[in-house]
């Protein structure tokens, strides 16, 4: 092996450029044959270093986010929900609502696919390396409460403030005591103006005063939620009962055809 080449594949190594490496070979062929200058080369080289440092670092973003699955909007079955405006979604997703530190709330009975939509546009915020967090409501409100126990609220409350976009699904499956909503106010009047806030809820927002069992607590949380927010009233079935019916009913089709 040329004593050259081979100490070049060493000092690759030393770097840990993997990607280099791998495409060292081709590239060095391409150059020969298309008379390619040194610099070019060794742009075409490193691009491929750079892009798999961008893929890895997406696939880090998205891994922090602590999505509960990585369903994207390609994923999502509009046709199913025609009081959902697709174009709307697609421009969440272009994450211009961030720029205005603006919020987004899903409202609608369960299984419509709030929190689909509310994951998509995580996911979408994550790939383009936005600081992006995904949490339950009820998750949040224990971790706070466990805080405030151990004497550390004030250092989870700035965790949780610190994202650009923080997700919190399922407000209003289970309730919430005084207490517990004064925390969450707290959080949510930390983020007011400063970040965006995606919330999926299955709640009315008049009935928000018996959830947080506390009506001039309520009406202050929604005060801050929606004076900069868009709100997305998704009127439809659910989509897990519509999986469940196609499942049976393939097990019906198929148990005819076998009686047949």
């Amino acid at each position: 092996m040329n004593s050259s080449y081979a100490k070049l594949v060493h000092n690759l190594e030393y770097l840990k450029l993997k990607q280099i490496i791998t495409h060292l070979d081709e590239t060095i062929d391409f150059m020969t044959n298309n008379q390619l200058s040194f610099v070019d080369t060794l742009i075409k080289l490193t691009d491929y270093e750079i892009d798999m440092k961008e893929i890895n670092m997406v696939k880090a973003m998205v891994k922090v986010g602590a999505f509960p699955h990585l369903k994207e909007i390609k994923d999502f079955d509009f046709t199913f929900q025609p009081s959902i405006n697709k174009q709307q979604i697609l421009d969440f997703t272009t994450l211009r609502f961030l720029e205005s530190q603006e919020n987004i709330v899903f409202l609608g009975p369960s299984g419509v696919g709030k929190t689909h939509l509310a994951t998509a546009i995580g996911i979408a915020a994550a790939k383009k390396r936005t600081s992006t967090y995904f949490i339950k409501c009820n998750d949040l409100i224990m971790n706070l409460k466990r805080a405030k126990l151990e004497n550390r609220l004030e250092t989870r409350l700035k965790h949780y403030a610190k994202y650009r976009l923080l997700i919190i699904d399922e407000i209003g499956y289970l309730p919430i005591d005084a207490e517990d909503a004064k925390l969450f106010f707290q959080l949510i009047d930390m983020r007011y103006e400063k970040k965006s806030t995606i919330l999926t809820t299955n709640a009315n927002f008049k009935t928000w005063g018996d959830i947080f069992q506390d009506p001039k607590l309520a009406n202050a949380i929604l005060d801050r939620v929606l004076h900069h927010a868009t709100v997305v009233n998704i009127i439809g079935d659910s989509y897990r009962l519509k999986n469940h019916f196609d499942k049976e009913n393939e097990m019906n089709e198929k148990g005819d055809r076998q009686n047949e």
